[in-house]
């Protein structure tokens, strides 16, 4: 989680929402939306964050395991005010 800039605590409230609708499925493919996720969904912060981290996941439910190439990971250095935004959305 450090990859994509959240804190330790931040990462495991990330975990503790996440994994209970995760855990029963054999496997999950997750993608970590980043561009295309920012430009449909627009945010506007008052006053503006001299930092803004945006987390959103995108996962599915597997059966079987799928090889898939590492996603590459990026986060903005913190620096002053900062805002986190995380979430995620199951795939069907």
């Amino acid at each position: 989680m450090r990859d994509l800039g959240l804190t330790r605590k931040e990462a495991n409230e990330f975990i503790v929402y996440w994994l209970p609708q995760m855990q029963e499925n054999p496997y999950n493919l997750i993608a970590f939306q980043s561009d295309c996720y920012t430009q449909v969904a627009q945010l506007d912060i008052s006053p503006a964050p001299d930092t803004l981290l945006r987390v959103f996941m995108a996962w599915k439910p597997l059966e079987e395991k799928v090889d898939i190439p590492a996603q590459m990971l990026t986060a903005p250095a913190r620096a002053g005010f900062t805002a986190v935004e995380w979430g995620g959305s199951r795939i069907n």
